[in-house]
């Protein structure tokens, strides 16, 4: 079953354009371990705050994930771009009238 996470980060005033450059540069191991989309975007009501939806296989690849040294690597070099906002919620993808 697909697992799906939503959430939002806070960035630090100014920030947010150099968050969105980190976040969608490529990475293949991402795709390695069983995420299906990762998607990054922005709102023009609020200019520091960055939108992320993920897609995983499962629960599991997800938590997989974290622990690969390139995302560790990953998360410490946000980290000065974060302002410690988030938001966001997790489910278990049921269906879609996309597929069958």
């Amino acid at each position: 079953m697909v697992f799906a996470n939503a959430g939002s980060l806070g960035a630090v005033p100014g920030k947010r354009d150099a968050l969105v450059a980190h976040l969608t540069r490529r990475s293949s191991a991402l795709e390695e371990v069983g995420c299906l989309a990762y998607e990054v975007g922005t709102n023009t009501d609020d200019s520091d705050t960055v939108y992320v939806i993920e897609l995983w296989e499962s629960a599991d690849a997800h938590r997989r994930s974290l622990a690969l040294p390139e995302v560790q690597a990953s998360i410490a070099e946000a980290r000065p771009m974060l302002a410690g906002t988030f938001g966001g919620f997790q489910f278990e993808v049921v269906g879609s009238p996309l597929r069958d």
